[in-house]
């Protein structure tokens, strides 16, 4: 069986897959498709190419379609690929990093149409409760030169040199399967999307592994395909969602009442901007609901303290 296989999880992708299989096809590596109940002609694209797929009837998570597309492979190297981004060089230098001693896995050089490297996505710091107080409050937006934003998103840097690094982008991230099983995979709580990624990672970290940026891997990366298809409300409640799941499991209850506090407090100012924006009171709902879910963590935490 080939060392190396990639899972490329899709949910209405058709306008995007095809030119992620191509490329991917040439690197040699084993591949599956896991669809999370595509309503357009993902599956047809894929089928063209004569490319492995699961094909859930329904939308099971993102998370959910990484684990499974990770059991039916039999590889030492797992490449999650999402399927806006084309791979524009060989895997070699990924497996060579995930080989260096205590790796649990290595992304690479993410860029855009026209060769940018995507500062500020491709490579993070794991959250801490600053920098997600520092989200939700709009800070990180007004703001972007502060200290705490600059340290989360890596905008200080060298991009040019192979390093260890704390959270690699999911978008493109090798990892080993034998790590991947001792975390018992992708934890499948955060459904259907963010921050299961950024989980993932953390758990390794605390398990005492680390990860690597690899600049010699190279992939163009779009973005965002599959979220416009989903209604504002959605999306809010759902990044909202994870975010709160990822502090209840990762901070203690001082961290998790500062996020707490400051999601409800930016939502009080983001209702009525983006209302007034969207003309429209749907996100009057939206976040009146984000408010409520941040409200029963708060309620959980300060009972812990008691």
């Amino acid at each position: 069986m080939p060392a190396i296989g990639i899972v490329v999880v899709t949910y209405n992708s058709e306008a995007v897959i095809g030119a992620c299989l191509d490329a991917a096809l040439r690197c040699g590596a084993e591949i599956v498709v896991v669809d999370n109940a595509s309503a357009d002609r993902t599956r047809d694209e894929v089928a063209r190419r004569n490319v492995r797929l699961l094909a859930n009837s329904s939308n099971v998570g993102f998370a959910a379609a990484v684990n499974q597309g990770c059991r039916v492979l039999d590889c030492a190297y797992v490449l999650l690929l999402n399927p806006d981004t084309v791979l524009t060089t060989n895997l070699e230098p990924l497996v060579e990093a995930c080989d260096l001693p205590g790796a649990a896995g290595a992304g690479g050089l993410l860029v855009d149409s026209s060769g940018k490297p995507q500062v500020g996505f491709m490579v993070r710091r794991l959250p801490t409760p600053g920098a997600l107080t520092m989200e939700a409050l709009l800070l990180n937006r007004v703001w972007p030169g502060n200290s705490i934003n600059r340290a989360y998103r890596c905008l200080g840097l060298t991009y040019t040199v192979r390093q260890p690094v704390e959270q690699p982008a999911g978008a493109f991230l090798m990892f080993r399967r034998a790590v991947w099983e001792e975390l018992g995979g992708f934890d499948e709580g955060f459904w259907p999307i963010w921050f299961e990624d950024v989980d993932f990672c953390r758990r390794a970290t605390d398990r005492g592994y680390c990860f690597y940026f690899v600049p010699a891997a190279v992939a163009i990366h779009t973005g965002g395909h599959s979220i416009p298809a989903l209604r504002l409300e959605k999306r809010l409640i759902y990044w909202y969602c994870s975010l709160l799941s990822y502090s209840v499991r990762h901070f203690h209850p001082p961290g998790q009442r500062a996020v707490c506090l400051a999601i409800i407090t930016g939502s009080l100012v983001r209702a009525p901007l983006e209302a007034a924006i969207a003309r429209s009171l749907r996100p009057f709902a939206a976040y009146w609901e984000v408010m409520r879910l941040a409200g029963g963590v708060l309620l959980s935490s300060s009972r812990l303290r008691s």
